[in-house]
């Protein structure tokens, strides 16, 4: 697959707040906004580096299809530019698979990982990979207020607030779009980290809500496992978005664990 990469002029990245750098990867169906919650937070601890992904709200549609590659070279491309040193980077999801491959391709600019309610991919079978690219043509059948509207209250837990609802919902209209959503959606069915996961070698720690019924707490246990002294947390009362429907515990344990590595290897 081709792994044109975006200009940098055509990538929208939020560049807000001050300190150690946080580089933020959204989920699949999501976009800068989803970070509000740690923006707002600890923005006076930490500098946060959010993308649209190409193809999503602010950034331009891609010329040619992306894989998982071309997604981390972006990324990359985000650090070189706006950092001089290496930055922890907080992938929620889809945005945990990506930070996972930027680790792998360009381990040098990576200090440490933040892996929300993630997985190592939706390529570990042909039913996954099956089901993850039928996503791209629900979005094309139903449009995206349709979509977000059917899609959106399944990330959060159903006794998440309307107005958190409404907000995921919101941030999804806007965000996903084709052709951005199914490259995206393609670079996930093509993805298997498991055998992979033993060459990282930066400090990892792995969040999910103890009610994710998208990703599961066993898929991020699964993941914790297959990297080498990864810290692995569940978030009570909280879905596939944890970042968003906990943010104080999420946060909590965002600023300890970016402040610690900071001490150590800072």
């Amino acid at each position: 697959m081709t792994t044109t990469v975006l200009p940098r002029e055509d990538l929208h990245v939020l560049d807000i707040g001050t300190g150690p750098t946080v580089l933020c990867l959204h989920g699949i169906g999501s976009s800068s906004a989803a970070f509000r919650p740690q923006i707002e937070a600890l923005g006076r601890e930490f500098r946060f580096l959010a993308w649209d992904a190409p193809g999503y709200a602010a950034s331009a549609d891609p010329e040619a299809p992306l894989d998982l590659d071309a997604y981390a070279d972006a990324a990359a491309a985000v650090v070189r530019e706006r950092a001089d040193h290496p930055v922890h980077v907080l992938g929620v999801s889809w945005g945990g698979v990506i930070a996972t491959r930027l680790a792998l391709r360009h381990p040098d600019l990576v200090r440490s990982l933040i892996l929300a309610d993630s997985s190592r991919g939706s390529g570990q079978s042909a039913e996954q990979a099956a089901a993850m690219r039928s996503r791209g043509d629900e979005l094309r059948r139903l449009g995206p207020d349709q979509f977000a509207t059917a899609r959106g209250p399944r990330l959060v837990t159903p006794a998440a607030s309307a107005e958190l609802v409404d907000r995921v919902v919101a941030t999804m209209r806007d965000a996903v779009r084709l052709p951005g959503y199914a490259h995206a959606v393609e670079s996930m069915a093509a993805t298997d980290h498991t055998d992979d996961l033993p060459r990282l070698l930066v400090p990892t720690l792995v969040l999910c809500g103890d009610g994710d019924t998208v990703t599961g707490v066993s898929e991020s246990q699964a993941l914790a496992g297959g990297i080498r002294d990864a810290v692995f947390v569940t978030l009570h009362d909280a879905g596939h978005l944890a970042n968003q429907e906990a943010p104080e515990t999420f946060n909590a344990w965002l600023s300890c664990f970016v402040h610690i590595i900071e001490r150590l290897y800072g």
